[in-house]
């Protein structure tokens, strides 16, 4: 190869230029749809667990375009993520709906919370340092002002470290644990705590419920922090069955 035919195969300046900017066009424009779609992914799964968009209820491809100000793509990009963390189902042809859980399915959930959640309490307890302990009691010192600023009607726990169960699972030091109850079940359950925290007097006997779970895992009763928290989930499973049976 000639010199001249080198030259050829070098891509000028101006065109490597042209290439990256094109590149970094793309990469921008990918990025804006992701945040987009995350945005309103955590929207719409905090509109979901917080009962705005009713169980069984479709999920309105359009509406919520224009509601939140978003194209078709990264709308169904969101609502299939959805789909992964249990709260929507989408059917072939027919679309996405909210999850709705009959009672022999509500039960299921609970007792696998019950079983799992006083496991993740007991080594809570073993595990547990002063320090852990604290960060539950200033937790629960936060959440007893929203229940009082509420009138007492409502307990509702934000998610990740501003919820009581999720930090006591994450205390238990145990991954597997975590990924099943804090990752795969962890928007469905808090659905239906959702519904069970706004029923008269279930929140602040819930708080009560909370505290002496505290108390256990401070004493180190690791026996004993789990029947509570097993007793705990099981009052709250009675709550929502009963609101079931009613509706």
């Amino acid at each position: 190869m000639n010199f001249t035919e080198l030259l050829l195969t070098i891509p000028s300046a101006s065109t490597a230029m042209k290439t990256e900017s094109l590149s970094n066009r793309v990469s921008k424009t990918s990025s804006a749809s992701t945040t987009l779609a995350d945005n309103v992914f955590n929207q719409i799964r905090t509109a979901i667990v917080k009962g705005e968009l009713i169980p069984g209820s479709k999920v309105n491809e359009p509406q919520l375009s224009r509601q939140y100000g978003i194209s078709r793509g990264p709308l169904r990009e969101a609502i299939r993520r959805l789909e992964g963390c249990k709260l929507v189902e989408i059917t072939p042809h027919i679309g996405a709906n909210v999850i709705s859980l009959n009672r022999s399915q509500t039960i299921e959930i609970y007792e696998i919370r019950e079983a799992l959640e006083g496991l993740a309490c007991r080594l809570a307890a073993e595990k547990s340092t002063p320090k852990d302990c604290h960060k539950l009691r200033e937790l629960l010192t936060a959440h007893e002002k929203q229940i009082q600023s509420e009138n007492g009607q409502l307990y509702y726990q934000k998610e990740g470290d501003l919820d009581f169960h999720y930090l006591i699972i994450q205390l238990s030091g145990n991954a597997r644990l975590f990924t099943i109850l804090c990752e795969e079940l962890y928007h469905l359950l808090r659905l239906y705590r959702v519904q069970t925290s706004s029923k008269p007097s279930r929140p602040e006997r819930a708080f009560h419920e909370h505290h002496q779970i505290v108390d256990a895992i401070e004493n180190k009763d690791a026996e004993l922090a789990a029947l509570l928290m097993r007793r705990h989930i099981s009052n709250a499973r009675k709550t929502l069955i009963n609101q079931l049976d009613i509706e």
